[in-house]
């Protein structure tokens, strides 16, 4: 259990590892699904290769749109990209590394499903075995069947009971056939995606490391900013509750008196404490007026410090800092004349 904590809290240490945690477990849950998945060949020729495919390709495209949808950074996305510009320029490389670090994380998933049935072989097998070469694998010179109802005993291929074109094809030699290609793709797409994830992964760096680092930084930043205001939010949201919840029981201080009930009175430290945290904002209009004012014009992202020292001497017209005076000491002395 020790164990499984800490992988949990690792989760939950940044927005990062969350989502990496996420796409391991979707990644796991699409190899489970496949492996319980009944697959069963319609054996037609007009649904073999829609069945084939749509199994291949529309499951991988459900979870490429669940990656997205159980990110949390894509609200965030719409979010920023939609809002008005305000007093804060709106960066597109950041919404571009955002976008990009979403659907790299959303792929992790599809990749699988698409090399674990690639692999496996039964949806190439099911879409593509009207296509076998009977020319070469079996006997195209044979006297009873037409061209239609060649494709038909092809098509049962998938189908091993109820197969009976023995005569035109053998079924394994068919079936070993296909899969065998289809392995090959499997093999070639897996090798494909861990080209690219290498490329992307060592070559990043050599060109664009600087603009990488800052799209990164201000990326977690909206993230923690959004969090914090969150948070802020809820702290004031809290206290306004409490505030009221207070005014409330004092409104009502006139009837308990008269019924002789002395309740306790909360002190004055926690009424006060409760009053600081609303910042000055105490009525509803105020508050709504605050919250569209930092969707609208958000603040720019430049804070206020004093002068700091720059090189050798200090920024300013080479003036060395003032220190403040030191205030003196005034000693009073009082005489009695008794």
């Amino acid at each position: 259990m020790d164990k499984f904590r800490m992988i949990f809290q690792f989760f939950q240490s940044n927005q990062e590892s969350f989502m990496n945690g996420i796409c391991g477990i979707m990644a796991l849950a699409s190899t489970q699904l496949y492996s319980a998945f009944d697959f069963n060949c319609p054996c037609l020729p007009q649904y073999n290769m829609a069945y084939g495919l749509g199994i291949l390709l529309v499951p991988p495209f459900i979870l490429f749109l669940l990656g997205f949808v159980l990110n949390n950074n894509i609200s965030m996305l719409a979010e920023e990209w939609r809002r008005p510009q305000g007093q804060r320029g709106k960066d597109p490389a950041v919404l571009r590394y955002m976008f990009c670090s979403m659907a790299q994380r959303a792929m992790i998933a599809p990749a699988i499903w698409v090399s674990v049935t690639l692999l496996d072989g039964k949806c190439i097998t099911c879409a593509f075995c009207t296509s076998v070469p009977v020319e070469t694998l079996g006997n195209a010179s044979h006297p009873l069947l037409s061209q239609g109802e060649i494709q038909r005993v092809l098509a049962r291929i998938p189908c091993k009971e109820i197969y009976n074109g023995q005569e035109l094809m053998a079924n394994e030699v068919a079936v070993r056939y296909l899969r065998c290609i289809s392995q090959a793709l499997g093999w070639c797409f897996v090798l494909l995606m861990t080209t690219l994830a290498f490329l992307v992964r060592s070559l990043r760096p050599c060109f664009s490391q600087a603009a990488f680092l800052k799209s990164r930084y201000w990326s977690h930043y909206i993230d923690i900013e959004r969090k914090l205001f969150d948070e802020t939010c809820a702290e004031h949201a809290r206290s306004f509750a409490k505030v009221c919840i207070q005014q409330f029981f004092e409104s009502m201080s006139t009837d308990l008196v008269a019924a002789h009930c002395h309740p306790p009175r909360k002190t004055s430290e926690d009424a006060g404490e409760a009053s600081k945290k609303l910042l000055g904002i105490t009525d509803q209009g105020t508050m709504n007026m605050a919250l569209k004012s930092w969707h609208r014009c958000k603040p720019p992202l430049h804070l206020h410090s004093p002068a700091l020292p720059s090189g050798n001497g200090w920024a300013g017209e080479g003036q060395p800092p003032v220190h403040p005076s030191t205030p003196r000491r005034e000693t009073a002395a009082y005489y009695s004349l008794v």
